[in-house]
């Protein structure tokens, strides 16, 4: 199986677990260090419209001093403690709030490797198989960036000898407004929770819906529906005709 192909199928097994699988990260240097405080030199960054699991994204996390650093990481959690492939990883690009602080492959990282995940937008699907509509979900007050709670871990493939940072998406159960459209949703953090979250002060009570009137909503190409596609196309995120 290719790496698209590998993609799409566990993309839909995430839709299918009421997971979000796919998302966009499309922001400037001055619109996510004005979000997120982000340390160092301006820098330029690459503009995504279909992200798909497994493949890198954008991940804030504290540096060894204390600061906030936006860095690379692959999309799904890979523990630290983690002995086979990739290939054997269960699906780990999501983590459910309700246990992340229990379950093994998480409650290391929810302890001491929380991150905050920037996105432009994340997608959802209605409708039956062969007619699925894809819908774009962004802040509703026009933000450019959301915060998604995250953890993150490092860690050593031993086929390749080089260190992994990974990184997963923590889901909640829907509000109210989503249930329509999905019966999970993204932790979206408020800047005044990001330095809780980051150095671990904060509890899993954080973890809830978001609020009815944070997010907007609006159909876009069902060229989502492909892995893969268009992942630099400005145009897969207007609303569709």
């Amino acid at each position: 199986m290719g790496l698209a192909a590998f993609q799409a199928a566990l993309s839909a097994a995430l839709k299918g677990q009421g997971m979000c699988g796919r998302f966009t990260q499309h922001y400037s240097w001055a619109e996510i260090h004005g979000f997120l405080d982000v340390f160092g030199a301006a820098r330029n960054l690459r503009a995504r419209y279909n992200i798909a699991p497994t493949t890198d994204i954008d991940v804030l996390r504290l540096d060894a001093e204390g600061r906030r650093d936006l860095v690379r990481m692959r999309w799904g959690l890979v523990p630290f403690f983690w002995k086979k492939t990739l290939k054997e990883l269960p699906a780990t690009f999501n983590a459910r709030a309700e246990t992340v602080g229990e379950k093994p492959m998480f409650r290391s990282a929810f302890k001491t490797r929380r991150c905050i995940i920037p996105a432009s937008g994340f997608y959802e699907w209605t409708g039956e198989k062969g007619g699925k509509v894809p819908h774009l979900f962004t802040a509703a007050d026009g933000s450019p960036v959301l915060g998604f709670a995250g953890l993150w871990e490092k860690w050593h493939d031993p086929v390749t000898g080089e260190d992994v940072l990974s990184a997963t998406i923590i889901v909640s159960g829907a509000s109210e407004w989503m249930q329509p459209y999905h019966d999970r949703m993204p932790v979206l953090l408020g800047p005044d929770q990001f330095a809780a979250w980051l150095d671990g002060s904060a509890g899993a009570d954080v973890l809830r819906p978001a609020a009815e009137a944070a997010l907007r909503e609006w159909i876009v190409t069902t060229r989502l529906n492909r892995t893969g596609q268009g992942d630099e196309d400005a145009t897969m995120i207007e609303q569709a005709a």
